[in-house]
């Protein structure tokens, strides 16, 4: 069974907006929109629009008293990638995180450094120590 997620997922562009608010805390739609234009064709209009909705989504804050408004993300960048990951087990896993893990694993070469953390998180999972 589906796990219901706690606030509402993000398109693939409204992630790129996110990750730009992330890095900067805080942002007006030209900020946003300087910083996107050289991984996107977004005209200013589509990223203010793209805020807009994310807005009415919960996805972003903005504070109205001040001019230019400035945007926030309502979810830290975590929480949002917690919520993306869970869909993605649920969807295209069947709910299974191993074998997604597995998948991920074999796509290409992993760090010591990250083989270390993963082997922490098992051994964590498992009940081990730290």
């Amino acid at each position: 069974m589906a796990r219901k997620a706690n606030h509402k997922k993000p398109t693939e562009s409204e992630c790129l907006i996110l990750n730009v608010l992330w890095q900067r805390k805080q942002a007006t739609v030209r900020e946003v929109f300087e910083a996107l234009q050289s991984k996107t064709d977004m005209g200013y209009t589509t990223v203010l629009k793209f805020m807009q909705i994310m807005t009415e989504k919960g996805l972003l804050t903005r504070d109205t008293a001040v001019r230019p408004q400035i945007y926030s993300t309502t979810h830290s960048e975590r929480q949002t990638q917690k919520t993306l990951v869970r869909d993605l087990v649920d969807r295209a896993f069947s709910g299974s995180p191993g074998n997604l893990a597995l998948q991920a694993l074999s796509l290409t070469k992993v760090s010591p450094t990250e083989l270390k953390k993963i082997q922490r998180l098992l051994d964590e999972s498992q009940g081990g120590k730290p």
